[in-house]
């Protein structure tokens, strides 16, 4: 399942709000420096959805706000 997240770090909470079918806003502590914030989102993701992080997979948008992740269940 490939879903597409706008991703926002450095903020105060981390959470996640689903906008629409496949669209999601992930909020993460971490700074956007040395892969921090992709790896924290990838966690929250694995929370979220209730799979391992390896199971999880970044395939776009490296070090943009809009990322495509895909979900292996």
């Amino acid at each position: 399942m490939k879903i597409i997240v706008f991703a926002k770090p450095n903020s105060a909470q981390e959470k996640i709000e689903k906008t629409s079918e496949n669209e999601y806003r992930v909020w993460v502590k971490e700074p956007p420096r040395n892969g921090k914030a992709n790896r924290a989102i990838i966690r929250a993701l694995a929370e979220y959805f209730t799979v391992a992080p390896s199971q999880i997979i970044l395939v776009s948008g490296f070090s943009s706000k809009n990322k495509i992740f895909d979900i292996r269940k």
